[in-house]
Order: structure tokens, then C-alpha cells, then sequence
């Protein structure tokens, strides 16, 4: 079985997210289960998701991942009408074949019990979806090794994180699509704590902390990526069928 992440592109409009959100959910995403589908999922940046400043925006004027669709499918090159159905939407796709890892899980952090809400139902809290790239020069173990054995764990120490998905990019699998070299789907409690930066950092209050954790956080994302490349998008997560 394998992932593939579908971004559609579009300008970050609250409002054009909520009619993307419910054309997904409820039309695309029934008919992708039809096609095949064995698992979907849908975030989208809607009125909810927007109360949460993105950490790391795209500037004015460069279109962003409005809306993230995950389809796992038993082969990427099988999957008759789904490429289809999402272009309903009207706004440029671009797919890319992926391996996902779950790092944390809901109930694995202390930020959220276990998941108890079912498919179709928006999670709690909000999520933010990173497109990242490899530092320039920076061997492809090296990065591995920097992002899953450092970046991950120390993050999870650092920050209020309820949910942790690295997918790491193989390759496009629709026409033009860019390069991407990872995307992360990293959920929190609150669009506070994306908002706070006390709160976002764990440091409770204390200036102190929050710069030693913050020059922590950023030491370790340098290391292993392109700042300059670096995308984040908040969304609003949706398990359609898991």
C-alpha cells in the first residue's frame, strides 16, 4: 500500500477554504473511497484553521498548499478517477508518492488523550503542514539522520505537539508537480499554542526558557533544512476513513 499527498494550490483565503473544505468532503472524498481508497484524509486552510498564525507563511503573492488530501491506494499508478475527482475542485494539483512515518500519534504526547472521535469529524485543536527541502550540501544520510534522530525527538521536548507525521517525498506523480524533498503534519492543541509563543515552546511563562528552547529549535531545523524554502500552512485536519 502506498501514501500519495495531494496539494492543491491557491491563495490563503479563509473563505475559499471552506468551500474547498466541504467540496472535499463532501464530494471528492466519497468518490475516492469509490475508486479504491483504503484510507483518506483531508486539511484544509479554513476560517477554523486561520485563528493560527502560520509559523512560517509564504510571502505575499506565491500560491500555498490550501488544502492537503492524503489517499493511501495498493500502487500510486493504480488510481483511476482520483486524479480526476480532485481536479473538480478547480484549483492546480500536484500529488507526490510518499513514505509516511508517525512519529506521535493522538495519546502518545502529553498535549491530547487518545482519539476519540470517529471518521468525518474535524479533530480538535489545529494542525499545521510544513513543506520542507534539504540544506544545500547536506548528504542525503546526513539529513536523514539530523531530521529523524535529533530534529524529531528534541521538537517533541520542546513544543505541545499531539500529533507528529513525517512523510518523507519520493517523487511527483502528477505533471509539473515541485520539488519537495519532505512534507510534516504536526498537530496542536489549541490555535493558541500556535499563537503564543510561551505556549508554542513550552517554556511556561519564562523568557529565559522560551529564547534557550527557541535558539535550541532553530539549531536543529538549520541543521537539516532550507530555511529560506521553508512553507508552513495551519489547517483543519479531517479523518475521513483510517
Amino acid at each position: 500500500m502506498e501514501k500519495i499527498i495531494f496539494l492543491l494550490w491557491a491563495d490563503l483565503h479563509p473563505a475559499l477554504g471552506d468551500r474547498v473544505r466541504s467540496q472535499l468532503l463532501g464530494e471528492v472524498a466519497p468518490r475516492l473511497l469509490t475508486f479504491g481508497a483504503r484510507g483518506v484524509t483531508v486539511n484544509v486552510h479554513d476560517t477554523r484553521a486561520a485563528a493560527a498564525p502560520s509559523p512560517a507563511p509564504p510571502p505575499p503573492g506565491e500560491a500555498a498548499p490550501l488544502a492537503q488530501v492524503s489517499v493511501w491506494l495498493d500502487s500510486y499508478d493504480k488510481r483511476p478517477g482520483v486524479d480526476d475527482a480532485l481536479a473538480t475542485i478547480g484549483l492546480p494539483v500536484s500529488g507526490h508518492l510518499v513514505t509516511e512515518s508517525c512519529y506521535d500519534d493522538y495519546g502518545t504526547t502529553p498535549h491530547a488523550t487518545p482519539r476519540d472521535w470517529p471518521d468525518g469529524e474535524p479533530s480538535p485543536g489545529v494542525l499545521t503542514v510544513a513543506l520542507v527541502h534539504r540544506r544545500a550540501g547536506l548528504a542525503y544520510d546526513e539529513w536523514i539522520e539530523t531530521w529523524h534522530g535529533t530534529q524529531s525527538p528534541a521538537s517533541g521536548r520542546l513544543q505541545p505537539r499531539t500529533r507528529y507525521i513525517r512523510n518523507e517525498v519520493h517523487r511527483g506523480v502528477t505533471p509539473d508537480a515541485p520539488a519537495i524533498d519532505g512534507i510534516v503534519e504536526e498537530g496542536w492543541p489549541s490555535a493558541a499554542h500556535v499563537a503564543d509563543p510561551m505556549l508554542f515552546f513550552n517554556a511556561d511563562g519564562d523568557p529565559a526558557l522560551l529564547q534557550a528552547n527557541l535558539a535550541e529549535m532553530m539549531a536543529n531545523v538549520s541543521a537539516c533544512l532550507d530555511l529560506d524554502r521553508l512553507r508552513s500552512v495551519t489547517m483543519s485536519e479531517h479523518f475521513v476513513k483510517t
